[in-house]
């Protein structure tokens, strides 16, 4: 199964070749604004994102820029309403892999989307355990693992520590780590991620590993 994020500011372009994706094999995710979908990006892997230019919140080359801006190479279908060849150089030079001008067929998107998938092999064989220096986590068993000893996760730990780990050495503030794992907006005064940070440290601990959860005063949390 293929995933893809489409950010768009509404649902009407998704509704025109959404059905032909997943009629393909792809799995299809819907953010309705840049910074949402920046979030899920930073939550969960896709294999490519469809990104409309014009958003409600944020220009669709903002997203890009901070997508490569922090290291994220997954390819990008941006669609545009527009042929301008500077707009489009722009974007090209901001980290965009492909365009599409509207209107489109579903046929051209799918097409579009299976030549970016092969240009980008690795993407359709992800990692199934991450490593940060000796501590493992597996995504398929849902363990985190330091040498000969392993230790069972709650869910909402696992999201954690999954996130934490896929941006290992970046500093997450509170509302990006909120957002990305209980996946709504809390207040950020709550102190909801410091007691499961907590609950991780010591199951960290147990483990014989050496901390890997630093606390940023005033930002948030740093891994590694």
């Amino acid at each position: 199964m293929r995933n893809v994020l489409t950010i768009e500011g509404g649902e009407r372009v998704t509704r025109s070749f959404v059905p032909t994706l997943k009629q393909s094999g792809f799995c299809v995710d819907v953010a309705l604004s840049g910074r949402a979908g920046v979030t899920r990006l930073m939550a969960r892997q896709y294999d490519a994102v469809i990104l409309e230019r014009t958003l409600p919140d944020l220009d669709g080359l903002a997203v890009v820029t901070t997508l490569r801006g922090i290291g994220m190479d997954t390819p990008v279908l941006m669609l545009s309403a527009t042929a301008d060849v500077e707009q489009r150089i722009e974007g090209l030079r901001a980290g965009v892999d492909d365009y599409l001008c509207l209107p489109f067929s579903p046929e051209e998107m799918l097409l579009r989307m299976e030549v970016l998938l092969r240009r980008r092999p690795d993407r359709l064989n992800p990692k199934t355990v991450l490593r940060i220096d000796e501590l493992e986590l597996d995504l398929i068993k849902r363990k985190m693992a330091h040498q000969e000893s392993a230790e069972n996760l709650q869910p909402t730990e696992f999201r954690l520590l999954e996130f934490m780990m896929r941006h290992a050495g970046q500093v997450l503030t509170r509302t990006m780590i909120l957002e990305a794992v209980w996946g709504i907006h809390f207040d950020p005064s709550t102190n909801l991620v410091d007691v499961h940070v907590g609950r991780l440290r010591k199951k960290v601990a147990a483990l014989g590993a050496r901390p890997v959860i630093q606390t940023i005063r005033g930002a948030g949390y740093r891994f590694g």
